[in-house]
């Protein structure tokens, strides 16, 4: 029989939409290599290539049918001319639709902004050059909350017309439901408003189909059996359920549209019997005529909502956390494998940097490249990888990847440099001479648990070890590198050959026994020599440059100039100690070395402060609750996505306090070994006015059985009101209400965990007079539960697993032959306390210096003939020139074609600062000072269409109870292609692609 299925949208009819999708997550129970050819049975069904292949040929038998598609590098590649041609022809048609087209669908919690562009720009480009399309459509449908800054910057800004998701708080989806408020405008910026809205859609059950309409086989949905002449024949019974299902979603849903998501996770491996049923359902419903079906994918339904021409309710702010019942708040996953969240970080900020020297060098056909580490870290931004919720084996599959990209961007950055030291002419080289340690890493990954075999060389003999410091940021930068050394008897010249002035601090037992444990169980060896010191000195870094430190041994030990003095604190000393070298002061008591003080002398801050840990204790899920929607009995463990605390346990110091404090000329260091699994430095620089904590938790014992979630407090006497500031994915700050949501009245029932939010960035909290600001190194869970105080969770071991998919408890741990442990985690955070309204500046320019840390490279060097043959500093951009203080470049990437991405941004948002939050401006010229601009096109953020075809295409949506008025909204100018300045407004970040005819320039 011929089904019709030809049917479009029927106005005055209520409409349908039926949209065909698969879920395919890129890594979770299995790895994705496993997901994609089916392997690893027993841990899930999925296979992708099955669902690819089957679902090609259900297009192609009828015209009608449609499909929408995400993860599809990996096939297309297989495919044949012959195949790839009737793809290209389906998408042309518009029966196969790209929507999101990011290499992932990526986490909106643990994410950094300029990770989420990096692997959207991916996706896009390769989109935009195998078939020229666009994609329109945000679909987040699985991520657990979503962020202010997924709605506006990777929606609006990469010019989609609309968001589609379904995870937000059981409270919220209940109130939406009876005001059919599920799908609204969300202007998800403060300092955009109107002009970066996006039409948001939440779905009101899930991504699923209606109860009864899922058809993957064996899922036990009936069919619609229509042969009259076989038994079962129920044809009107079906019309009916779909008729019934369709008025009960229209009556929570504006307007005489609904979209059923016909598909899960792993779906269509046998993609007719879908069609098959949907061909029949369309056909019967439509002979019916009550409603009209049709199908349709998330364009179409996106046009059908805009040419409604309704109000739509407004949405500001985010939607976290999220809860889907009364205990279950999926709060733990913001700090789940904390291991692989710093390592997803430092990496991040490696390829920004690797990327730049790769555009300084010439990208190059034949050797290394960023593509393997690009590729590495787009995956791992996904819903179940840098959030820590899939299971160990797809952990360790996502840092192998991670590794082997580093491996070959290492290789890079070490041939990149090598030609920068040699060569005068900023035109590129060959085969540089120079060699940077690249089969000992001569990056030193591995340098937070003190091993850096470059560094850790005799100097005794007239050798020199020469540090190459790379900024890869647009300003200036002083900062103090410490490496470890093996004796202390060496001096420090900077790159004009001055000897300058370095410190010494001996490395702490506990850092040498993680060192020994960890280096065996990741490489396999025990190092040979252990480092006695680290050498602390100060290097000045141009900007997009480098500057060349030469560390040789002492002729005598009189001539380094080193200052330390130990204090051994004993119980009985009761007078304070004071703790720093420059404007910031801590004060410790003497008698258990706990932090009581904090003041800046330079501008009068004074306040009490202290720093303790604790840790929750896991709820093992023992005690059942009635749930509030289906009444049913809910056991609710912690687990990797679920924070469920059991009471709070203050961590006492055990028996006499190890107490140390190194104090020298640039930093003072404060030891504290708090129990036997938890030591943290303190340090407090010369020049820098915050406290640096670096902290060693784990491993976290269970032999209680009990699993714990291991925080920090910061606590002051501030009265902060209830209200403090969580950063939007590292992007914009989110003002935060305990025990408070914007959209409804909350019922409390989790006063904890309902009160954690995710942040990459920091936190901070105020009062009428000062602010206290914590940055971190890694995306964390914090909050303030109590006024005046911040807290982050740093690490969480449980024993239990929470039911929500993964069928594994969050237990990781490091085995060196027969002997294993739980995971220790070393990691770090800042905390500094400002005048009211000047915490931003700190807040802005030192978390851009974290994300992007100085890049450091080393070459052993006989005698002194460096400075002879090697130029000692290399500036990317005119001598005189920095960028302002308010922008970042976080994107120069020469691309195959020659063409060069830039991305600038503005890291303030409006009002934030009463110096920073104005119009800033670069010039290109002397950005590029060696390069002559032939052109420069702006581009949307994610660069595959011009911004201004995005802008002429953009859908204007109508919000409920807003005036006509278009507010004024700040944007950059135009950029004048002869002045080559480009404008930036308060958080604006603007995407070109350049051409550039290279001038021969030498020095």
């Amino acid at each position: 029989m011929v089904y019709k299925t030809g049917q479009s949208v029927v106005p005055g009819k209520l409409n349908v939409h039926l949209v065909p999708h698969t879920h395919n997550d890129v890594g979770w129970r299995k790895t994705v290599d496993q997901y994609y050819v089916g392997s690893n049975y027993t841990a899930d069904e999925g296979c992708v290539e099955n669902i690819l292949d089957s679902l090609i040929p259900a297009l192609l038998a009828n015209k009608n049918r449609r499909f929408i598609y995400a993860f599809f590098q990996r096939w297309w590649r297989d495919q044949s001319k012959i195949v790839q041609n009737i793809v290209k022809q389906l998408v042309s048609s518009g029966q196969l639709e790209f929507i999101n087209g990011g290499m992932c669908m990526h986490d909106e919690a643990a994410t950094n902004y300029i990770d989420m562009i990096d692997q959207t720009t991916l996706g896009h480009r390769f989109i935009k050059d195998e078939f020229g399309v666009t994609p329109r459509i945000g679909w987040q449908i699985d991520p657990f909350g979503h962020s202010a800054v997924q709605a506006y910057l990777l929606g609006a800004e990469v010019g989609f017309d609309s968001l589609f998701f379904w995870r937000i708080d059981y409270q919220d989806v209940a109130k939406r439901k009876k005001e059919k408020s599920l799908e609204v405008v969300w202007q998800g910026s403060k300092s955009f408003g109107s002009s970066a809205q996006i039409f948001a859609s939440v779905f009101p059950e899930s991504y699923a189909p209606p109860t009864g309409f899922n058809f993957e086989i064996n899922y036990g949905s009936p069919i619609v059996q229509d042969d009259i002449n076989l038994f079962d024949y129920n044809v009107q019974e079906r019309v009916n359920d779909f008729v019934s299902a369709a008025i009960s979603q229209a009556n929570i849903t504006r307007t005489n549209h609904i979209m059923w998501t016909m598909g899960m996770d792993f779906m269509y491996q046998y993609a007719t019997t879908w069609f098959r049923q949907m061909d029949k359902l369309i056909h019967y419903v439509n002979q019916d005529g009550r409603v009209n079906a049709l199908y349709s994918t998330p364009s179409i339904y996106t046009d059908a909502k805009y040419a409604a021409n309704e109000s739509w309710p407004l949405k500001t702010d985010d939607f976290f956390p999220y809860a889907n019942t009364l205990n279950t708040y999926w709060t733990g996953y913001f700090t789940s494998r904390p291991a692989l969240k710093g390592y997803i970080r430092m990496l991040s900020g490696y390829y920004l940097a690797a990327r730049q020297l790769e555009f300084f060098k010439g990208r190059s056909k034949t050797g290394p490249k960023t593509d393997t580490l690009a590729d590495a870290l787009a995956i791992a931004q996904h819903h179940d990888a840098v959030t820590g919720t899939e299971q160990q084996h797809v952990a360790d599959d996502y840092a192998k990847r991670l590794s082997i990209g580093y491996k070959e961007a290492e290789e890079l950055v070490a041939t990149s440099l090598a030609c920068m030291v040699e060569s005068a002419s900023k035109t590129g080289c060959r085969n540089p001479a120079t060699k940077f340690q690249q089969a000992k890493d001569n990056t030193c990954p591995l340098m937070n648990i003190s091993y850096c075999p470059p560094s850790e060389i005799d100097l005794s003999r007239g050798k020199n070890l020469v540090v190459v410091v790379y900024n890869s940021l647009g300003w200036k930068r002083d900062d103090v590198i410490r490496i470890p050394v093996i004796n202390g008897n060496v001096t420090v010249k900077d790159p004009s050959g001055k000897e300058i002035e370095s410190q010494l601090l001996p490395i702490a037992n506990a850092s040498l026994g993680i060192r020994s444990f960890s280096t065996m169980a990741y490489l396999g060896k025990s190092p040979s020599v252990a480092p006695k010191y680290w050498l602390a000195f100060s290097a000045s870094v141009p900007p997009l440059g480098f500057s060349t430190y030469i560390v040789s041994g002492a002729k005598s030990s009189a001539s380094a100039s080193v200052r330390q003095t130990f204090y051994r604190s004993e119980r009985s000393q009761n007078k304070t100690i004071e703790v720093g070298p420059g404007n910031l002061k801590l004060n410790y008591s003497g008698n258990e070395g706990k932090l009581t003080n904090y003041a800046n002398v330079r501008n009068s801050i004074k306040a009490f402060l202290e720093q303790s840990y604790s840790f929750y204790s896991a709820n093992d899920g023992t005690e059942p609750f009635i749930s509030p929607t289906d009444g049913t009995e809910v056991f609710q463990p912690s687990g990797a996505y679920i924070f469920r605390p059991n009471g709070t346990h203050p961590i006492k110091s055990e028996g006499q306090v190890s107490f140390t404090v190194l104090r020298g000329s640039l930093l003072d260091e404060v030891h504290h070994r708090i129990n036997s699994w938890i030591y943290q430095i303190t340090r407090l620089y010369r020049d820098k006015e915050h406290a640096e904590v670096e902290f060693t938790v784990g491993s976290i014992p269970i032999d209680d059985m009990i699993g714990k979630e291991v925080v920090t407090r910061i606590t002051t006497t501030m009265k902060s009101n209830k209200t403090f500031y969580t950063d939007s994915n590292g992007r914009d700050f989110i003002k935060r209400i305990r025990d408070y949501r914007s959209d409804w009245d909350l019922e409390v029932n989790q006063p904890i965990a309902g009160n954690y939010y995710p942040i990459n960035l920091g936190i901070y909290t105020k009062d009428n007079r000062t602010e206290l600001s914590v940055l971190v190194d890694r995306p964390v869970g914090g909050s303030s539960i109590a006024d005046g105080q911040l807290e982050l969770m740093l690490h969480r071991r449980l024993v239990t697993e929470d039911d929500k998919g993964v069928r594994e408890g969050l237990d990781e741990t490091v085995c060196v032959v027969d002997k294993c442990e739980g995971l220790t985690i070393q990691g770090k955070y800042y905390l500094r306390i400002d005048p009211l309204g000047e915490g931003a500046k700190w807040r802005r320019s030192y978390g851009q210096e974290i994300y992007s840390p100085l890049l450091l490279a080393f070459s052993e060097q006989d005698g002194d003939n460096w400075a002879n043959s090697h130029l000692p500093s290399f500036l990317g951009m005119d001598p005189s020139y920095m960028l302002p203080d308010n922008i970042a470049m976080i994107t120069l990437q020469e691309l195959d074609e020659g063409k060069v991405l830039l991305r600038l941004a503005h890291l303030y948002e409006i009002g934030e600062d009463k110096d920073l939050s104005v119009m800033a401006s670069v010039e290109l010229k002397k950005v590029f000072p060696e390069k002559k601009i032939i052109k420069i096109t702006e581009m949307s953020l994610s660069a595959n269409q011009e911004k201004a075809e995005m802008e002429k295409k953009r859908l204007v949506w109508k919000v409920e109870g807003s005036a006509e008025k278009k507010s004024t909204v700040l944007r950059g100018e135009p950029v004048h292609p002869e002045k080559l300045v480009v404008e930036l407004a308060p958080m604006e970040i603007r995407t070109f692609i350049i051409n550039f005819s290279y001038k021969q320039v030498h020095h």
